[in-house]
């Protein structure tokens, strides 16, 4: 099978790139700045990445590694560009879709590593080894650094639970 070019990849992976960006950032400007790098360097070096073994593997990669190197400076990504959650509504189930607006804000403000082995475990679906392979580390360091985030989302929600309950 003929490899595909550059330029009928970057159309088909578009989509996938934008979203995985997205929910790294939390914001669509940054979002497309990082996919857009992300399909620059590919480009750069399309000849090598045709020869790996999956190309959204690698360029999964490569945007992981483009967001966790911050080349924007923090405060531009602190930004929030979007709308508040709406607020729970008692009415719904326990662990509603909605939950993951509630969640968003702290996922959001964990650091760089911790929030992307998150996105990509709970909201991309990758396996330990998976994760491993995209931040290039062991999988005992994937679970730490999610046991971690996890630890830190979990004294999050607490806190927001206690402090409601005082008002």
């Amino acid at each position: 099978m003929n490899a595909p070019t550059f330029e009928a990849y970057a159309g088909v992976i578009w989509p996938s790139l934008y979203r995985s960006a997205y929910l790294l950032t939390g914001n669509h400007a940054d979002a497309e700045d990082i996919a857009q790098q992300t399909l620059l360097n590919a480009y750069r070096s399309w000849s090598r990445v045709i020869r790996s073994d999956s190309l959204d593997a690698y360029l999964r990669r490569v945007l992981t590694n483009v967001f966790l190197s911050g080349r924007r400076p923090k405060k531009r990504r602190l930004e929030l560009l979007t709308d508040t959650p709406p607020e729970p509504d008692a009415a719904r189930p326990p662990h509603a879709p909605e939950d993951r607006l509630m969640l968003w804000p702290h996922v959001k403000s964990l650091p760089p590593r911790q929030r992307a082995v998150i996105v990509l475990r709970y909201y991309e679906d990758l396996s330990e080894q998976e994760i491993a392979d995209v931040l290039d580390c062991s999988r005992g360091n994937v679970k730490s650094t999610a046991h971690h985030a996890l630890k830190a989302l979990r004294a999050a929600l607490y806190s927001e639970r206690t402090d409601g309950r005082e008002n």
